[in-house]
């Protein structure tokens, strides 16, 4: 049988808590950080992301809150998401939304809250 502790898990959603201070939506899924930005078509600053709980089945993950207020900066279609850390340069997370989102610039978009979740051992 596998074991991970919850502290090896937790360590590395820290990360993401302590330092994921912007979300973009993004025409295309980005590879690093400024992947991110050539793709961006809208932000949100400091996006809420919960402390670290339980994941169902096992594991941990965090919460981020549902966006209503993102803006957006460029026409297109939205098909991602990502969080960056701005300070250093560093994407930390991206993955695709669960429908595609058309934007125009100067508009304001929303997301549902979704989770970000890091599994238990097999």
């Amino acid at each position: 049988m596998s074991f991970l502790n919850s502290l090896v898990l937790d360590n590395g959603l820290s990360v993401l808590v302590a330092n994921g201070n912007r979300l973009h939506i993004c025409s295309a899924e980005p590879a690093d950080y400024a992947g991110t930005l050539a793709v961006s078509l809208g932000t949100k600053n400091t996006p809420g992301i919960s402390a670290i709980g339980a994941r169902t089945p096992s594991g941990r993950k965090v919460t981020v809150s549902a966006i209503t207020n993102g803006a957006v900066s460029a026409n297109g279609n939205a098909s991602h998401w990502a969080i960056v850390d701005t300070v250093n340069s560093r994407l930390l997370a991206a993955k695709a939304l669960d429908a595609v989102l058309a934007v125009n610039n100067g508009d304001t978009f929303t997301l549902p809250a979704f989770d970000i979740g890091i599994p238990g051992p097999a």
